[in-house]
């Protein structure tokens, strides 16, 4: 039965308690922090890349204001430093260490570099007003990373359930995110170049994407949602995290999940379940589609084996699976494979397997 919750403090603790009820790939590192503009965010989480994300809860209908509230907080946010963030999370899990915590939950090293260099903002509540929700659309149309989710509550005996619904797609408002930096005059036009992260050797083989023609990601909705934002006849150029730039190609058709994937053998076309290198790995989450892996088939123009992958100083690198970058050290990227990777303009229809 549905009903509604007592107090904003009701439904922190539900997201606290479950921080997965809006994203299984955030790790909750702040809560009611004081801001020295008067206020307090809600809560704050951090994402695989060590990028924010500032989550502002209204229990009820959120009137317009929430937004210009939620911009002044990330004003602040975005001059924290690792000590302040550190200090944070150490009140919040009752004397934690963020490096250890972060390592933990996302395998990686914390770069304390790329901590803060970008964010979101996110506007929980029940629903909202037309304005707001076209402010948001037009912030975000136009690459300030902001979005919002609604919430239901349901009553099941005692037991009180939340589901969401974003009214952004999140690999949009990921999108925003990947492709800004803390400095504004560091950016630049997008050049129309893709760059894709295809990491975790361990779950992900490069042999079989070079020989069967496709990028994928999965492991949770952070890692796959950006692969949507792909389209047939984009340029890719590919990157295995630690080791370098491996590929470039053109993409042939738009993501789809690894239950949908056929790969061509020689004994022609076959599931991808009943072929791939990990199949096994992926066919145990391929029934949830917010974990399973999702596959975007590419025409390669130019690769290399991931022995020979390019890895010069000064490349650009990131977390995302797919990112648009508007850093100058994107175009200086490109330039530079353009000349590792020599067919990197050849037609499509005349290259690669």
């Amino acid at each position: 039965m549905r009903t509604r919750l007592d107090s904003e403090q009701q439904l922190e603790e539900m997201i606290v308690k479950e921080p997965r009820i809006l994203s299984d790939q955030w790790m909750l590192i702040g809560r009611q922090e004081a801001t020295s503009h008067g206020g307090r965010i809600d809560l704050l989480a951090i994402a695989p890349d060590a990028s924010l994300v500032l989550i502002e809860l209204k229990r009820d209908r959120t009137p317009r204001e929430v937004v210009a509230q939620a911009i002044d907080y990330a004003s602040w946010l975005a001059d924290l430093g690792a000590d302040r963030l550190a200090q944070m999370y150490e009140r919040l899990s009752g004397g934690g260490n963020l490096g250890e915590a972060f390592k933990q939950r996302f395998g990686n090293e914390l770069d304390e570099g790329a901590l803060n260099q970008s964010h979101q903002i996110v506007i929980v509540a029940a629903e909202m007003d037309p304005s707001t929700e076209r402010i948001i659309d037009y912030l975000n149309a136009r690459d300030i990373a902001i979005n919002a989710v609604f919430f239901q509550v349901f009553q099941n005996g005692t037991e009180r359930l939340l589901s969401r619904a974003w009214l952004i797609d999140p690999g949009e408002t990921q999108a925003n995110v990947a492709a800004s930096t803390r400095s504004q005059r560091e950016r630049e036009p997008w050049n129309g170049e893709f760059y894709v992260s295809f990491g975790d050797a361990s779950s992900r083989s490069w042999e079989d994407a070079e020989k069967y023609g496709y990028v994928s990601g999965g492991g949770g909705s952070w890692y796959s949602q950006t692969l949507k934002l792909l389209s047939p006849g984009d340029r890719v150029w590919v990157k295995i995290p630690r080791k370098g730039y491996v590929g470039v190609g053109r993409v042939v058709e738009s993501a789809q999940p690894v239950g949908t994937f056929d790969v061509q053998t020689v004994e022609g076309l076959r599931p991808a379940l009943e072929v791939l290198q990990h199949a096994e790995r992926y066919r145990a989450t391929a029934d949830d589609l917010e974990k399973a892996e999702y596959f975007v088939r590419v025409k390669w123009l130019d690769t290399v084996p991931d022995s020979r992958a390019i890895n010069e100083l000064g490349l650009f690198g990131n977390q995302n699976t797919v990112c648009q970058p508007t850093t100058p050290k994107w175009r200086f990227t490109v330039e530079k494979l353009k000349a590792h990777f020599p067919r990197w303009n050849a037609p499509a229809d005349t290259v690669g397997p």
